[in-house]
This record gives C-alpha cells, sequence and structure tokens, in this order.
C-alpha cells in the first residue's frame, strides 16, 4: 500500500515564494516530488510514485482526450526538492493560479498532499459536510 496523507497543517508562503513543509510531510512526498495544479484553485504535491501511477493514466487516455487534461496538469508542473530548511518555492504563475498569498493549508488528501488559501479552504471545509452526506448514505454509512 502506497502512501496516505491525512492531517492539515497550516502555513505561511514568505515574500520570496517559499513554502515550509512539517518533516512528516517531507518524509512522506520523498527527497523530490512533482508539485502541479490541482482542479480547484489549490496546489497538488504529488510523491514521485504516485505522479508516474497519475501520469499512466493520463497516457492511456485516446489521444483526443488527452491533450488538454496533459497540457492543464503537465505544462503546470514541477519537481521540487525541499531547501536545508524545508522549503519549496513556488513559481509565481502556481501562487497565482491557486491564489497563494501568505496565509495556506497544507491538506492530506490520500495518495497527494494539496495546497489551499486559508480563506478558501476554510470556505470549501465548512461546504463539505452538507456536500458528503449523501455519498455517505450511498456507501451505507
Amino acid at each position: 500500500m502506497g502512501r496516505m496523507f491525512t492531517g492539515t497543517y497550516r502555513h505561511a508562503v514568505d515574500s520570496k515564494g517559499r513554502l515550509f513543509l512539517p518533516v512528516k510531510l517531507r518524509e512522506e512526498l520523498g527527497d523530490t516530488f512533482m508539485v502541479t495544479r490541482g482542479l480547484q484553485q489549490c496546489l497538488r504535491l504529488y510523491p514521485m510514485q504516485e505522479w508516474e501511477k497519475f501520469a499512466a493514466k493520463i497516457a492511456a487516455l485516446p489521444e483526443s482526450r488527452a491533450r488538454d487534461v496533459r497540457h492543464y496538469f503537465f505544462a503546470n508542473a514541477f519537481e521540487a526538492t525541499p531547501d536545508g530548511q524545508g522549503r519549496i518555492t513556488l513559481p509565481a504563475e502556481s501562487r497565482k493560479f491557486a491564489r497563494l498569498d501568505k496565509n495556506v493549508v497544507l491538506v492530506g488528501d490520500d495518495t497527494r498532499l494539496e495546497v489551499w488559501d486559508e480563506g478558501a479552504w476554510d470556505q470549501l471545509d465548512d461546504q463539505n459536510h452538507d456536500n458528503i452526506v449523501p455519498v455517505l448514505e450511498e456507501l451505507g454509512f
């Protein structure tokens, strides 16, 4: 079984666009990992093994369907390696996409980690309860 990212961690992006990653998350991500856009206005961090699985699923799509998906994720992806203080630098374009200005939330999302603007995450988190109830009922909970 692969890694499972859990938990919520609040941090700040500094004036140079650097984001600190807690030791636990760095250990789960590995020495080098991939960062790309999420489907919503967030960034996704993938351990290399999970990135390869993700890329393979996209590669399996018919070319006519895969092109836009590849552009969305791969054109905006970058390899990240934390510095000695456990920080990664988020490019300006990535920060702009996810509206990461200062306070951010790192959110465990099973096989990947997401980085959200704190205000956007708090709003989404408030809405999640109502969204998941029908799914849980469908699963018999």
